[in-house]
């Protein structure tokens, strides 16, 4: 029963990630990026150019930009976003 009890546990939207279970936050985030209004979501093609860009920075540590804190894959997915960093790589 306590195992049944722990699959329907639900997550409060504000919990830290470090509070999650492991890979639940990367579900919330693809979540997000999947629900984003077409109107403001980046197309297909430019969010995976935006994403090469980041693989390739210095500043990227795992899936997080080192300039703002961002993950790129969130902050690359909405099209009115600019790469943080001073020389705007995207």
């Amino acid at each position: 029963m306590e195992e049944a009890s722990k699959q329907n546990q639900r997550i409060c939207k504000k919990c830290l990630l470090r509070d999650m279970p492991e890979g639940e936050y990367f579900h919330n985030m693809y979540d997000y990026i999947a629900h984003l209004d077409p109107e403001v979501k980046t197309d297909s093609e430019e969010y995976e150019a935006r994403l090469a860009v980041c693989k390739a920075c210095d500043r990227l540590m795992n899936g997080m930009c080192k300039v703002c804190g961002c993950f790129v894959e969130m902050r690359a997915a909405v099209k009115k976003n600019k790469c943080p960093a001073p020389e705007h790589y995207w």
